[in-house]
């Protein structure tokens, strides 16, 4: 397997002041990749077809859109419903692809129905990685690292959400939304009665413990859409001894959510990326630059 040479970029370079900023992709041989998507077809192959209904990546015919549309979906039904609110926690872990524990991983793996063969390919893929960091004109020496999945390799995300697939809320009215390593847990609120949403905190913490993943409680945001007349006001969330910042609006798998569930927000974005790609396009234009062909 050609791990000898394997670099790392640090593609967030502009505005990088401290070596926290710095996020590193992993830079593997094409044939590599291609090897990747070989293997990653043939897990899918072996695990169970009603796996985590609420996982929206690397599934049969789902995407970000069935995620979003999911979401949305959950919560203005829920809203039809009188005296009814809901709140919306977008997760965040630091660094979660590089906390990873191979062993703990092959363990769930094996859980799954993996052979044990196709489990030794992923450990072995997992472990003993002699890698470097390249910034700007500079390569660090090589380390060999055996915890955490290469940022930037094709089978890093799937290997993720199995890892994560027994994460499911212990509440019936709480629904957790996952694309990959993006979680959200919408809780579906009635009659002021939030206690069953803020117990969902302690198992989930706790799972996060299991699998060595840390929750960055200062990215982690809470949205709350109320549209009753008369509500009072809303406390926030605490984790890990922390208050969870409670936003007006937040972007959700590239989509901006507003708590009025308007789109004028993520309208006005796109519009926005629209005229600046057309600006680039007229510019183009008069440098009378022929079209590739």
């Amino acid at each position: 397997m050609p791990q000898d040479g394997d670099h790392h970029s640090c593609a967030e370079e502009v505005f990088c002041l401290l070596p926290q900023d710095y996020r590193s992709v992993a830079l593997t041989p094409i044939m590599m990749k291609c090897f990747e998507r070989l293997v990653m077809r043939h897990i899918k192959t072996q695990l169970p077809p009603a796996l985590d209904p609420m996982q929206f990546a690397y599934r049969p015919d789902r995407s970000t859109d069935d995620a979003i549309s999911t979401t949305l979906h959950l919560a203005l039904t829920h809203l039809d419903n009188k005296d009814s609110y809901v709140r919306m926690l977008f997760i965040d872990f630091s660094s979660a692809f590089n906390t990873i524990i191979p062993q703990h991983l092959i363990e769930k793996l094996s859980l799954l129905g993996l052979n044990t063969s196709l489990c030794n390919w992923i450990l072995d893929f997992l472990t003993k990685r002699p890698q470097s960091v390249w910034i700007g004109n500079s390569i660090s020496s090589t380390t060999t690292l055996s915890t955490g999945a290469p940022q930037g390799c094709v089978l890093s995300p799937l290997l993720f959400t199995l890892l994560t697939h027994d994460c499911a809320p212990t509440h019936s009215s709480n629904h957790n939304i996952k694309f990959a390593d993006d979680t959200t847990v919408v809780g579906l609120i009635s009659k002021n009665d939030d206690s069953a949403y803020r117990e969902e905190v302690q198992p989930l913490t706790a799972l996060c413990g299991a699998n060595n993943l840390s929750l960055n409680v200062d990215k982690t945001k809470e949205m709350i859409v109320d549209f009753r007349r008369t509500h009072s006001d809303h406390s926030p969330l605490i984790i890990d001894g922390s208050s969870v910042e409670i936003v007006k609006s937040t972007k959700f798998l590239a989509v901006h959510l507003v708590d009025n569930l308007t789109w004028s927000l993520n309208t006005s974005s796109i519009t926005k990326k629209a005229q600046q790609r057309l600006y680039f396009l007229r510019r183009l234009r008069k440098t009378h630059h022929p079209p590739q062909s």
